[in-house]
């Protein structure tokens, strides 16, 4: 399977914030926001958050980032999977496989 055409969503056990430019994420478990585990992300990673909507793939976060940043592919790739595989493992999106 190619990860580049899955699509991501959001678990809903999380609250975000746009601050100052930021996002702020933040895990609930057990009903509390987990403080211990923020999350900031700066301008990239919000625009990659905001991307993840259970329609868009992977590939197209990367179109997207390299149009916004003027950045090869390559480096948009890489961005956003070392983005994405962090927070999937800590529980804070999951792949939906293709859309």
């Amino acid at each position: 399977m190619n990860i580049s055409t899955n699509c991501y969503i959001k678990e809903t056990d999380i609250v975000t914030r746009d601050i100052a430019g930021e996002t702020i994420i933040v895990p609930v478990r057990n009903n509390v926001g987990d403080l211990n585990s923020i999350y900031t992300l700066n301008e990239i990673g919000t625009m990659i958050w905001q991307l993840i909507d259970g329609q868009t793939s992977v590939s197209q976060i990367v179109e997207a980032i390299c149009i916004a940043y003027e950045v090869t592919p390559e480096e948009a790739t890489k961005d956003t999977f070392d983005f994405l595989v962090p927070l999937e493992e800590a529980g804070l999106i999951r792949s939906i496989g293709v859309k």
